[in-house]
């Protein structure tokens, strides 16, 4: 069953690279009294991902931000390695979470995961966008099709905020 507006996020820890190494962070040190926008991703480096919805959350995070939001992190299901090199190569290292849920657990427990072994890359993240404050989801932005990032997109919440 997929989590719905309104629903508390389940709980999850998330591992994050940074200059000292992996560090983990639990649902309730990201989201706890906080207002964050997450959003998710098929996989780090892959086209749709690197090229239009990732870039939107940088070049929007000013935007975001003075919107009363605390924090802002994309997750996927990958390993921490791949996030954090991913954080380096597209310039997004210190200014947004990159979370690796390596095994999809939070993925799966939230209802958001997708098969997408047909293209060889497993269990997956479906791609989406939520706003969370202390926990609670506020807005949930599911794309249809993982090719797109529209629905999902910074722009579409930065209207929602």
């Amino acid at each position: 069953m997929t989590i719905s507006i309104g629903e508390k996020l389940p709980q999850a820890t998330f591992k994050e690279k940074t200059a000292d190494g992996p560090v983990e962070i639990t649902t309730e040190q990201l989201f706890g009294g906080k207002r964050v926008v997450l959003f998710a991703v098929p996989g780090a480096f892959t086209p749709t991902c690197t090229l239009n919805h990732l870039p939107g959350y940088l070049e929007n995070r000013d935007a975001i931000l003075s919107r009363g939001v605390d924090d802002i992190a994309v997750i996927a299901v990958n390993d921490w390695h791949v996030m954090g090199a991913w954080a380096q190569q597209s310039g997004g290292l210190g200014k947004i979470h990159f979370l690796a849920d390596w095994d999809a657990s939070f993925t799966k427990a939230l209802g958001l995961d997708a098969d997408l072994s047909g293209g060889g890359l497993g269990v997956r993240s479906k791609r989406y966008s939520m706003l969370v404050e202390d926990g609670v989801v506020k807005s949930l932005n599911i794309e249809e099709n993982p090719g797109q990032a529209t629905v999902s997109a910074a722009a579409t919440m930065i209207e929602q905020l």
